[in-house]
């Protein structure tokens, strides 16, 4: 599913318009990712938890050469799933 099929299923259930909904989508994302660059973890209960975490360097492989390459630190996203998420896949 992709976003703007998301923002369809939303405005549905919610019954809103097609761009109100994707106006709270976009709000809603926003907000995450505002979050997460403030080092700030989000949590929607019973769906999960959006974390910023950080990769230190390290070294990797070059998988051509199989030479050793130097692989910067970086910060990334994780996601940890809630209960009712895990139960509703398995």
């Amino acid at each position: 599913m992709r976003k703007p099929e998301l923002a369809a299923v939303v405005a549905e259930k919610a019954d809103l318009s097609k761009e109100q909904a994707n106006r709270v989508l976009n709000a809603m994302l926003e907000q995450i990712t505002t979050a997460l660059n403030q080092q700030d973890s989000v949590t929607l209960v019973g769906f999960g938890t959006f974390l910023q975490r950080h990769r230190g360097a390290r070294m990797g492989k070059n998988p051509q050469t199989g030479e050793p390459v130097k692989i910067r630190a970086s910060n990334t996203v994780s996601f940890k799933p809630g209960k009712a998420l895990k139960d509703a896949v398995n």
